[in-house]
């Protein structure tokens, strides 16, 4: 099983950004699918969760600027980023608990940065 996730980039203080993430290999099914950040020198923390009914929870710090959704069928993960702040700054990382065939386990994508500027 792999997560690959895409997007990320340099935006503006205020800008706009999408990433998503697709798994893919011997999957059974995935239960909750998420996105994770770490700035420099700071612990890796949780972003946004979104569970495969549908229900979602975010980081006080990105409420009502983020928004996690997912397309099961493509075992996809989407976060959509507005009004970024440079504290947004970051490498983020996709998270998938994933039923295969032969366990039940945590993956991660490969982190993708992203830089907001003031």
């Amino acid at each position: 099983v792999q997560l690959q996730a895409y997007g990320g980039g340099l935006v503006q203080a205020g800008g706009s950004l999408g990433l998503s993430c697709a798994a893919s290999g011997s999957i059974f099914s995935i239960n909750n699918m998420g996105w994770y950040r770490q700035a420099p020198g700071k612990e890796r923390e949780l972003v946004a969760r979104i569970t495969n009914g549908g229900n979602t929870n975010y980081a006080d710090s990105v409420k009502g600027r983020f928004s996690i959704s997912r397309d099961n069928a493509k075992n996809t993960v989407y976060l959509q980023m507005n009004s970024l702040k440079p504290e947004d700054t970051a490498v983020y990382y996709c998270n998938a608990y994933v039923v295969s065939y032969v366990s039940r386990r945590d993956y991660w994508g490969q982190g993708t940065e992203v830089t907001v500027s003031s």
